[in-house]
């Protein structure tokens, strides 16, 4: 990273935390609960900003910047949209629009990665979970609404957009990007038999009718002698996060799946219907960084309810439901106002979920050249999908949670000090549900 980028996401984030700690007014604390207290001690801030700052500020940009990272700093996923920004956006949703493939979110008040969907342009030009995009079409996207950013990206197939991208694999100044939009097609629900008995369900989206196809898969493999099943859900972060309650059901026969919860949502807790499962034999869920929405609903449900083992990458953490709310500048703030919890009361987003195995995926992206872009003709670094391996040998019974926890590619747990682990001794999915 840059000194220039660094500094800026220093200072910006510190800006932010001065805004958001509880202050002190008049030699006094502000209490938790005091709205109004806070909002006096964001206003004493923001005047001596005004008065003393090196030089005469640009009030509206402190003022924007103040509120969106306001917004960050409790939702990553929100956005406040200015009368203009807001307009477009509606435009923008009323109509079919070409794009990149990016799934993004909010993180040192930048624009970020949560996923680029598998064969987008984005994809295709390695952009990947993690990675930071600091300008779009050379502008800065240091305090731009998300929701914005997203109809930055839109545009019509075939035009081209260039972005600026700060890798995580591979760290350096920002590298300049030219995509060309397209109509993004979600990727079909791929099934296949593997040795031992194994069948194998890679689901890549919740969106259309992916989730007919995961059932009609699911069936064939029954069909073709199957005896496990290993559920893929890596790269799984679009579609609609509700339709992870019907993917989990697939698989349970009671038992809750999950519940929505906000401070002016009434609960709703979403229950296993017995008609509705498929698949009663042992089970291996595959997760990533990339693995968010619905799919994280379903393996924290799968996980939770002991249905299945989970290996791989915590999931980013992105289960909520949001709303737009209309201001009365003619703006509108983008807010998550309920969010999924896991069975054993966990909020999917802000923890989302931790595998039984923690395991890295290998690094099989290709060669990049000095800006980041593929090399043509370079092969991947490691080839091996070491996480489907290891699933495969779990599930098969050839080695153990125990074992796996020794892998070289093991995470150690980020759990606090005395947080429950997992039980090497006994395998949930080694008996039929």
């Amino acid at each position: 990273m840059n000194s220039s980028f660094k500094w800026t996401v220093v200072g910006g984030s510190t800006c932010v935390v001065v805004l958001l700690l509880l202050g002190a007014h008049s030699g006094r604390a502000v209490a938790t609960d005091d709205v109004y207290g806070h909002l006096k001690v964001y206003t004493e801030v923001l005047e001596h900003i005004k008065l003393e700052y090196v030089e005469e500020p640009d009030m509206k940009s402190v003022t924007l910047g103040a509120i969106n990272g306001l917004l960050e700093s409790v939702d990553p996923f929100a956005s406040y949209l200015n009368p203009d920004q807001y307009r477009q956006f509606s435009k923008g949703e009323d109509s079919a629009k070409a794009g990149v493939g990016l799934v993004l979110a909010k993180r040192y008040g930048y624009v970020a990665v949560v996923d680029a969907v598998p064969g987008s342009p984005g994809a295709k030009a390695n952009i990947a979970t993690g990675d930071l995009i600091e300008s779009i079409n050379n502008v800065a996207t240091r305090d731009m609404p998300l929701a914005y950013a997203e109809q930055l990206l839109r545009g019509d197939a075939g035009t081209t957009i260039e972005v600026s991208v700060l890798r995580l694999k591979n760290p350096g100044d920002p590298q300049k990007v030219t995509l060309t939009r397209a109509v993004i097609t979600a990727p079909d629900i791929m099934a296949k038999m593997m040795p031992n008995d194994v069948g194998y369900l890679h689901v890549t989206t919740l969106s259309g009718n992916r989730l007919d196809q995961v059932k009609t898969k699911l069936l064939d493999l029954k069909k073709q002698g199957a005896k496990y099943i290993v559920l893929d859900l890596r790269h799984c972060s679009t579609g609609d996060q509700e339709k992870g309650v019907p993917l989990a059901n697939l698989f349970l026969d009671s038992g809750k799946i999950t519940s929505l919860q906000g401070q002016k949502t009434p609960t709703k807790d979403f229950e296993a219907k017995a008609d509705a499962e498929v698949w009663k034999g042992p089970l291996v869920v595959i997760t990533d960084r990339a693995t968010a929405g619905g799919a994280e609903i379903a393996a924290a449900s799968l996980l939770d309810d002991k249905r299945a083992q989970v290996v791989g990458e915590r999931t980013y953490g992105d289960a909520s439901l949001r709303k737009t709310i209309q201001m009365d500048d003619g703006g509108a703030v983008i807010l998550s106002v309920a969010k999924y919890y896991s069975p054993s009361g966990k909020a999917i987003q802000d923890t989302g979920v931790t595998p039984t195995v923690q395991l890295a995926e290998n690094d099989n992206s290709p060669e990049v050249d000095q800006d980041g872009n593929p090399i043509p003709g370079s092969e991947v670094k490691n080839p091996e999908d070491n996480l489907l391996k290891r699933s495969v040998d779990l599930i098969t019974g050839k080695t153990s949670i125990a074992q796996l926890t020794n892998d070289p590619n093991a995470i150690q747990p980020d759990a606090p000090a005395g947080a429950d682990k997992p039980t090497p001794s006994k395998s949930t999915m080694s008996v039929p549900h």
